[in-house]
């Protein structure tokens, strides 16, 4: 816990115009003190407890405060050595030069605080007060990392490197002077070789976070740009600091299902919910998924309403809820778990509920296939971002097998159920209307 004095805790709290009044009316010495006590002002996952580790990676959203991060942890360091050697490596020159360098949270703008800093853009290198310098490395010349020597290195938006295998092997190969050398990678993620060699390195340590997590950012920018990405791959990776993998063999893509989003869907003809129930109440999810078919002809996915370790009563009045909502003229339930209790929770929830039994006479996988090609063939769309569902959807492999999230894409399923009887007829299924 953090031990702070009540000056201290004061300006922790305040908006960024209070700070800057305040900052203005103290001492140069006072100011520089409070700017190097970097663990006042820094955020979790901006920085780390212990030192045990040869590489730290900061895995995360934009504006999470990785280049801070990255330069508060070099000019420390630099502080306390003189004879201190680091790398700067970034995908190009520029970008070592207008972020790490250079930038509003670079290392000039840090160092300043530390003692004299000086950036020598011939030589590419920075000059510490201390007598510690820091050198420019770019991604696009992985040579001029061999010869070398460095105690320490940051490496930025590793994700973004051109030549990185080639970049990092070198880079590493020369990180051995002194007797703990150590590597603080900060990056934005994405599915790349090179990061997921990293992340399985022995004693590497991972921290993520979100934009959101970033507690010195306008409320109205996070508000802004969550409201525009929140939930889409794009928002999962860039605000959310997720790694999204595409499966190799997966029926869905990431890109296919972004090429087929849209705001919201058409006028509707028809609506079905497909549910997928779970075996027991401490097991699997129960998936529940609404799709509407279009006047265009085209089929949209509404709703993903599934919910987890409900009793069979909870999860069908989410079903009935769900189909109340949407209109639905029909909801599709899988009996292969015992059709005639299927029939009666549902008919308990709602007496009304327009309902057919499917059993499943083919794997998951199989039963998807034609309706991924609908997604394929542009007749599928998605009216929102549903990240569950499409993560599932995600994990389905060709041939049979799911790589996804949970033991089993009951999420996926559900939508299969209501995508084949909306637009496929159910075909290839055994159905049993219940009047």
């Amino acid at each position: 816990m953090r031990t702070l004095d009540p000056m201290v805790e004061a300006l922790v709290t305040m908006s960024e115009a209070q700070l800057q009044r305040v900052m203005k009316r103290m001492t140069q010495h006072r100011r520089r003190e409070l700017a190097t006590r970097w663990g006042l002002w820094a955020h979790a996952g901006q920085s780390i407890a212990d030192d045990d580790w040869m590489v730290w990676m900061i895995q995360a959203g934009r504006g999470f405060g990785k280049t801070r991060a990255g330069s508060e942890w070099v000019c420390r360091h630099a502080a306390e050595r003189g004879d201190l050697r680091v790398a700067l490596v970034g995908a190009t020159r520029r970008d070592v030069e207008t972020v790490m360098v250079g930038g509003e949270s670079g290392l000039l703008a840090v160092g300043r605080h530390y003692g004299p800093v000086r950036w020598r853009p011939t030589a590419g290198v920075v000059e510490f007060g201390s007598g510690a310098r820091a050198y420019a490395y770019s991604a696009e010349v992985p040579d001029t990392l061999r010869g070398p020597q460095h105690h320490l290195a940051w490496c930025d938006e590793l994700t973004k490197w051109r030549r990185a295998d080639a970049t990092w092997d070198n880079l590493m190969m020369g990180l051995r002077l002194g007797e703990h050398p150590q590597a603080l990678v900060t990056t934005t993620p994405r599915a790349v070789p090179l990061l997921r060699r990293i992340r399985k390195l022995p004693g590497v340590r991972i921290t993520t976070g979100r934009t959101h997590d970033n507690i010195h950012l306008a409320d109205s920018y996070v508000e802004a740009i969550e409201a525009n990405y929140s939930g889409t791959r794009l928002g999962r990776q860039e605000l959310d600091g997720e790694l999204i993998d595409d499966i190799a063999g997966a029926l869905w893509s990431r890109a296919t299902i972004e090429a087929c989003r849209v705001d919201a869907a058409p006028e509707l003809v028809r609506v079905v919910v497909g549910v997928d129930p779970p075996a027991g109440t401490d097991g699997d999810a129960c998936g529940i998924v609404a799709v509407g078919r279009g006047r265009d002809g085209h089929g949209y996915v509404l709703e993903d309403a599934s919910v987890a370790g409900a009793s069979p009563e909870g999860w069908a009045r989410a079903v009935a809820g769900c189909a109340g909502r949407h209109r639905a003229d029909r909801v599709v339930a899988e009996s292969n778990q015992g059709g005639a209790m299927v029939a009666s929770v549902l008919r308990a929830a709602d007496a009304a509920l327009p309902l057919s039994l499917v059993h499943a006479s083919k794997g998951k996988a199989a039963r998807a296939e034609p309706v991924s090609l609908l997604y394929e063939t542009r007749r599928a769309f998605h009216a929102g971002r549903f990240p569950e569902l499409e993560d599932e959807l995600c994990g389905l492999v060709g041939g049979g097998g799911y790589e996804g999230p949970g033991r089993s894409p009951d999420r996926a399923d559900a939508l299969v159920w209501a995508m084949s009887e909306l637009m496929l007829g159910a075909r290839g299924e055994a159905m049993v209307r219940v009047l």
